[in-house]
């Protein structure tokens, strides 16, 4: 069983002959393109931590299938503690980079399709889950990186797929062989896709029968033939072409999004996961918005740790940490990504065994930790901005700094409390920045709006799930007018 370390990680992806565009032009070696390495960095610290045997009981775990150690990342959850150990990890790791690591995606949809595959063939007698764990058994003894692609471009959303104008506008099966399927679509904003060994394709909403061809899941290597990436653009990124590291904040990691084109795919039936079967496509998108929205209670509180200390450190260089009402915005940055945090545990430990044998999370709670994470990251984000001061956004830049003839005017009118190097301090407002508004922004302030669904999606679940009757119930018994509803057991 291989478990890869971040070096051997970086090396497996030359191997890829993957097709990446950015700015327009292709880009022949991506693994060392100065844009898309820092993402790639990310990544590899999610192979890194599986070898430190101080954290080796959170990123580690025991395949249930084979019984070997594997990547937690690769890992079907087996208990309710399983659930509680990834958001741990998850923490730990958003600690550590100060962005989204990318590989959260990829774990949340095996863990789905895990569940509906079993459901599918219990239902319909198909052999989905079969090709699945075969499918798991290969991932977790090769130790890849998977990217998990649900959102399609979706054209006019008043549409259901099957009535777009263009039909392509949501991946579609266009081909049904004796030897698979041929595919044809795109897939948007997808965390890590440049950076992964496969792409684990799901459909995006709820599917009628006359969407049938769209309710499609699929697993694909991210250099199949008929696959190509057009990288996302970030704010600030041309940053990293300039040769200046202090200038990005984070010089060493960030995020990544790509859109994934498929023109006209073959997948052989033994990775495909379904093909048809409409009933399924929206169990498949609940339970893994349920597992992604819990996520978000762990990385997510990892970056805001980073931005506490950020926010905390920068008004040490101000002179003010000891100022009243700077120690009430770092206490309230705390309390905010606290109850992230605790929203992410709960979820967990309330989660509960299906059929499948999967660990499935409380889904009511993972919705409300993501609604929560829409806005918390926000407030944060605008406290430690507040702390940051104006000089954030209107500093010179590294270039000014080191020039030889006005650097010394940077070094001395920009200079904090005595004791602490100029630079020490343009450093950590830009570190501020970066998460709040630059290249870091990606894996903490706009990600947290609409990664794993937009507020509304989550608003909607919740709804679904509040059983309104039963606390009506409460309401009338106390006040004397009905008797007290049962809880659905």
């Amino acid at each position: 069983m291989v478990l890869m370390t971040g070096d051997q990680y970086i090396e497996s992806l030359r191997k890829r002959k993957i097709v990446v565009y950015l700015f327009g032009e292709r880009v022949e070696n991506p693994v060392d393109h100065p844009i898309i390495r820092p993402s790639i960095n990310s990544v590899a610290m999610t192979y890194d931590i599986a070898h430190d045997p101080k954290y080796e009981d959170l990123a580690t775990a025991t395949s249930h299938l084979t019984g070997e150690k594997v990547n937690r990342f690769l890992h079907i959850h087996q208990s309710t503690q399983d659930l509680v150990k990834k958001v741990k990890l998850l923490r730990v790791l958003g600690q550590k980079t100060g962005v989204c690591f990318q590989r959260c995606v990829g774990m949340d949809a095996l863990n789905a399709l895990s569940i509906v595959t079993y459901e599918m063939d219990q239902k319909l007698g198909t052999e989905y889950h079969k090709r699945f764990l075969e499918y798991l058994k290969y991932v977790q003894s090769n130790d890849l990186m998977c990217c998990g692609a649900m959102t399609d471009p979706k054209g006019d959303r008043s549409l259901r797929p099957s009535q777009q104008a263009d039909p392509d506008l949501y991946l579609r099966i266009v081909e049904r062989r004796d030897d698979g399927i041929v595919v044809r679509g795109a897939k948007v904003h997808i965390t890590g896709a440049v950076n992964s060994h496969e792409i684990i394709v799901m459909p995006t909403r709820t599917m009628r029968e006359k969407d049938r061809d769209y309710a499609v899941s699929f697993a694909i290597p991210s250099d199949a033939e008929g696959v190509f990436f057009i990288y996302g653009r970030q704010s600030c990124d041309l940053r990293k072409l300039e040769g200046m590291e202090m200038d990005l904040g984070n010089p060493r990691y960030s995020g990544q999004e790509a859109m994934i084109i498929f023109d006209d795919v073959f997948v052989p039936w033994e990775r495909v996961f379904m093909a048809g079967e409409y009933e399924f496509a929206w169990p498949l998108v609940e339970y893994f918005s349920a597992y992604h929205r819990q996520s978000y209670g762990g990385c997510k509180t990892g970056i805001g740790d980073v931005l506490i200390g950020a926010a905390s450190t920068v008004a040490e260089y101000h002179g003010v940490a000891g100022s009243s009402h700077i120690r009430d915005k770092i206490v309230e940055m705390a309390h905010l990504n606290e109850t992230l945090y605790a929203c992410g545990i709960a979820c967990s430990a309330e989660g509960y065994r299906t059929p499948s044998g999967t660990y499935m999370v409380d889904i009511l709670l993972s919705n409300v930790c993501k609604l929560n994470v829409t806005r918390f990251p926000y407030e944060i984000s605008r406290l430690a901005e507040d702390i940051a001061g104006g000089l954030m956004v209107t500093m010179p830049s590294e270039k000014d700094f080191k020039h030889p003839e006005i650097g010394k005017y940077v070094e001395k009118y920009l200079k904090g409390v005595e004791g602490v190097p100029t630079e020490h301090r343009l450093r950590i407002l830009r570190l501020i920045e970066n998460i709040c508004m630059g290249l870091g922004a990606v894996g903490y302030r706009t990600e947290s709006m609409h990664g794993a669904g937009s507020p509304q999606a989550q608003k909607i679940m919740i709804e679904r799930l509040l059983d309104i009757d039963f606390r009506r119930g409460l309401a009338k018994t106390l006040a004397g007018i009905g008797e007290e509803a049962k809880k659905p057991s």
